[in-house]
């Protein structure tokens, strides 16, 4: 086994923070959609399809690097929202909190000198930057628009794909 049990052990429990995110995007994603908020609706299914492919990401690299992948039960995601604004602001504060689990996942690996994992780690560390700030700009224009969702709805029909492609790191 290539990185150590109490690292494959915490990376185990990342695998289920980012399964959780996904399925708290499909959530609200479904929300919006039942707001009639067809582009954002979109954007939260295509963000909640990327934390799947970040779980599955940990995944390999648990099999890969010889360890066995245990993945943790995962809370059911919150699914009803009194505004729009609140539902893109957990989405932010979750990014946050995405962020502190990587950077602990990090100085784990840093503690147990563990270089493949730093080395793995690597672009979900840059990956956290994009994922924040988009959600951070959404969050701003959000605020912005106030209750008028449509100039929401309408800068991600605009920016959308820009949005994406931040949030999207090379492999």
């Amino acid at each position: 086994m290539l990185v150590s049990k109490k690292v494959t052990g915490a990376i185990n429990q990342q695998i289920g923070n980012e399964f959780g995110a996904s399925l708290q995007y499909v959530s609200i994603a479904s929300y919006l959609s039942e707001e009639g908020l067809i582009e954002l609706s979109s954007f939260f299914y295509k963000q909640a399809e990327e934390e799947r492919e970040h779980a599955m990401r940990f995944v390999k690299y648990v099999v890969d690097s010889g360890g066995r992948v245990e993945i943790p039960a995962i809370p059911a995601p919150r699914h009803s929202f009194k505004q729009v604004l609140e539902a893109l602001e957990l989405s932010l504060n979750w990014e946050r909190e995405v962020t502190n689990q990587i950077t602990a996942l990090y100085e784990l690996a840093v503690k147990e000198s563990d270089y493949l994992t730093q080395n793995f780690l690597s672009w979900f560390i840059k990956e956290q930057l994009e994922e924040v700030s988009t959600m951070d700009t959404l969050v701003k224009v959000g605020k912005r628009a106030k209750d008028n969702l449509l100039f929401l709805e309408e800068f991600v029909a605009r920016h959308g794909d820009k949005l994406r492609a931040e949030g999207e790191s090379e492999e």
